[in-house]
């Protein structure tokens, strides 16, 4: 069986046409362009929907902070957009940019994958500066829902068709239009789409198995991906298409010089991670007991202060001391009188007893010596009343 066999598809816009009508008179407006719903744009959303979801979910199971969790993953997002565009723009389009620098604001003009994850990198450390706290435990949580995300954002790519690589007659090609019949082209984002779906099974389960040392999601990710991009740029439009090549730095495409950088930093962060191993609790319910003041003890992070209440509950426990029992003294007996009636009458000022009995209580010292003491001779084999030991 040979050439390609995927089908071309193609998802329709959906119109905004109530827009068309001015929302207190009710007058319609002719629109030329009427904004639509577009299927790649409404994939990515709902793909950073999800991420933010699964994130939150096992931020809660890490004893992390959900409003500083939110907040980073606001800047992370906001400054990956930004960075998507502006070098994409810097480096496959070169020419607009030089032509037109105002082409660098156009955010919505084209984006980059490796320029998302660097502008997300430049806002995790904005945010950590704003917050000045450590950006590790939460950028790891982030990365570990990142790759059930992402699949979504590549198959707005896929049904786009935003990503054409070169043209084959293998069976893995898309029946692009307007090619020779039994022709295809690769399509990169629906390659990576599949591509994907295994790395985020793998990070489901390995995230089910226990916590992992802070940077372990982060790093992995960036060592899985680096590879598969690299070899994943070999398969975009080269000179001699049709269709526009994409510009190469001594033969290399910018995504896979970048690729380098990303290995290292991953195997950077794992090989660091590791040495804080032992900090990450054994268990979720051990990690949600601690709560976040002891993730945030270990990763370096601000704590928050005691409340009032709990001050004064271990003060009153550090400073409470048993009380030693007293005795209560009884009445001397009256001297005896002369004769029998004397020695039978009982006198008025007999011992009264005390409604509880006198209880001697040692010192915590005396009486932990003599426990210690007990014990020692348990473990000899000797009496634990004093004496001689009985002979073998």
């Amino acid at each position: 069986m040979s050439g390609p066999l995927i089908p071309y598809i193609q998802l329709p816009e959906i119109p905004l046409s109530f827009l068309s009508y001015l929302p207190l008179i009710g007058e319609k407006i002719d629109l030329a362009d009427p904004p639509t719903i577009k299927p790649f744009g409404t994939l990515v959303a709902f793909g950073v929907y999800l991420g933010s979801v699964i994130a939150l979910r096992r931020a809660r199971e890490r004893g992390l902070d959900t409003k500083k969790l939110n907040d980073f993953i606001f800047w992370s997002i906001g400054m990956g957009f930004v960075g998507a565009h502006v070098l994409d723009s810097i480096f496959y389009y070169p020419d607009k940019v030089a032509k037109n620098p105002l082409y660098l604001l156009e955010l919505w003009a084209g984006l980059s994958s490796f320029g998302g994850f660097c502008g997300a990198l430049f806002g995790s450390f904005l945010w950590k500066w704003r917050n000045r706290v450590s950006m590790l435990s939460y950028l790891d949580v982030v990365c570990s829902a990142f790759p059930a995300a992402w699949v979504f954002g590549r198959m707005g790519c896929s049904v786009a068709h935003d990503h054409p690589g070169r043209m084959t007659d293998l069976w893995v090609g898309v029946q692009y239009p307007h090619l020779p019949p039994g022709i295809g082209r690769f399509d990169l984002g629906l390659i990576e789409m599949l591509l994907t779906i295994p790395l985020a099974i793998v990070f489901f389960f390995r995230w089910k198995s226990g916590p992992k040392f802070f940077g372990y999601y982060a790093g992995w990710m960036s060592v899985a991906y680096a590879p598969v991009r690299f070899g994943l740029d070999f398969l975009r439009v080269g000179p001699g298409d049709k269709l526009p090549a994409d510009e190469r730095y001594w033969s290399l495409t910018p995504a896979q010089w970048a690729a380098f950088g990303l290995l290292a930093l991953g195997a950077y962060v794992i090989r660091n991670g590791k040495k804080t191993q032992a900090l990450v609790p054994a268990t979720y319910a051990e990690a949600q007991a601690r709560g976040e003041r002891g993730i945030a003890a270990e990763m370096g992070d601000p704590l928050p202060e005691p409340e009032d209440d709990d001050l004064e509950a271990e003060e009153a426990k550090a400073t409470v001391t048993p009380v030693p029992a007293t005795k209560k003294k009884a009445k001397k007996p009256a001297p005896k009188a002369a004769g029998a009636e004397a020695e039978q009458a009982p006198s008025a000022e007999a011992d009264v007893p005390s409604e509880a009995p006198a209880v001697d209580v040692e010192p915590r010292e005396e009486a932990s010596a003599e426990v210690e003491a007990k014990r020692g001779r348990r473990r000899r084999g000797g009496p634990t009343s004093g004496g001689d030991p009985e002979p073998v």
